[in-house]
């Protein structure tokens, strides 16, 4: 993996675990996530008409990963109601890589080294190890956090291919966000029966600066696997549950056990191996 790639997919780790830690710390997640995602889409709004349009064979995958991503962010803040960001989050993205790895191969021909084979599976290992242990999330955030791994893998891979027919990665990303943003307060008013009221309060400028950060988050992603392999790229993103484990134990005080400390490293070694 370039050496540039690898240093600004983990500062992508990092900018996610960021904004799933301010989604996890907020009052109302389905309003907060609502907002973030409308943010994203009104940032992106002004690029429609500046940057050129991508490819059209594109566009069906900019379609269907923004309703996958939709599915995502439900299931997500579900996982959430009752589950830790050090509970779920690991669930959630450990589960993604394999799938992600499967989808490449199946879809886009990818095949991976054995070193990086070896990479993916410590990473997924590492992550699933941390949501075991007497203080796991009950079964029920652990299924919605399951089904948000799928939710995630199968938006990656969809991305990923889409982002490499587009013939220009910015464009797609621009469209993608804009057209799985723009719905979200649609979504809102079908589950709450209303639109998502904006507050000019604390609660409000955090999930701005989320969908901000989401947006950059996930915008790198999609240009990196423009340039390289979906299931490296997914694989070391994975390391954003190291990051998401700090934050969760220095923002929203949870544990931070050796059990958690060790799976990090497992998780930073096999980052490493996919990097390679």
């Amino acid at each position: 993996m370039p050496p540039l790639v690898l240093v600004l997919v983990l500062g992508s780790a990092v900018m996610h675990a960021t904004w799933n830690a301010m989604l996890r710390s907020g009052q109302d997640r389905l309003w907060s996530i609502s907002l973030m995602c409308l943010v994203a889409a009104a940032v992106s709004a002004p690029f429609l008409f500046i940057l050129p349009a991508p490819a059209p064979a594109s566009w069906p995958y900019a379609v269907g990963s923004a309703g996958l991503q939709i599915g995502y962010c439900l299931f997500l803040i579900r996982a959430y109601r009752d589950g830790q960001l050090g509970q779920v989050y690991p669930i959630a993205r450990g589960s993604a890589p394999m799938l992600v790895a499967l989808g490449a191969a199946v879809f886009a021909g990818e095949q991976l080294s054995p070193q990086a084979l070896s990479g993916l599976a410590l990473v997924c290992v590492g992550i699933m190890g941390l949501s075991l242990g007497r203080d796991r999330a009950d079964i029920r955030s652990i299924a919605a956090a399951v089904v948000t791994g799928v939710f995630i893998a199968g938006y990656m891979v969809t991305d990923g291919v889409g982002v490499r027919l587009s013939g220009r990665p910015t464009s797609y990303v621009v469209w993608m966000t804009f057209i799985q943003g723009a719905p979200m307060p649609l979504v809102y008013l079908a589950i709450r029966r209303c639109f998502p009221p904006i507050r000019a309060d604390r609660e409000t400028f955090k999930a701005l600066g989320g969908g901000l950060i989401g947006l950059v988050s996930y915008g790198v992603v999609v240009w990196a696997m423009s340039a390289t392999d979906m299931a490296k790229v997914s694989g070391l993103r994975e390391t954003s549950i190291l990051f998401a484990a700090i934050l969760g134990a220095i923002f929203l005080k949870e544990r931070f056990t050796i059990r958690r400390a060790v799976c990090a490293i497992v998780i930073s070694g096999g980052a490493i191996l996919l990097a390679g």
